[in-house]
């Protein structure tokens, strides 16, 4: 069942931008990437880096820490196959941004 829970407000994030946010019990990462939102679970399995605090580059956020990178849009880690970060559906409404925290794999939402 959709636990959706609005994360943002669409316009503070520009097309290029990364942020964090605290979401009841867990951090998660988002990123504009070319007008499309991606959220994934902002804890690197590394060491625990801020995903959400990387550098974003494309849709490939850098983790501050040690450097493993992630596609944002899919999760998957650039660094080894085995490796996928959880991701989270993302609707944009009301000029929000909402992440369920529930659901399968994510996607990401172009406003309209």
């Amino acid at each position: 069942m959709p636990h959706w829970v609005r994360v943002a407000e669409l316009a503070d994030h520009p097309p290029g931008s990364a942020w964090e946010c605290a979401v009841e019990d867990r951090i998660v990462a988002l990123f504009n990437v070319e007008g499309a939102i991606s959220a994934i679970d902002g804890v690197c399995p590394h060491q625990g880096g801020p995903l959400g605090k990387g550098c974003l580059f494309g849709a490939t956020v850098t983790c501050p820490w040690h450097g493993w990178q992630f596609d944002v849009r899919t999760g998957q880690s650039l660094l080894s196959q085995t490796i996928r970060q959880p991701t989270f559906d993302v609707r944009i409404e009301d000029g929000g941004v909402w992440v369920d925290l529930d659901g399968g794999p994510g996607t990401s939402q172009t406003p309209s």
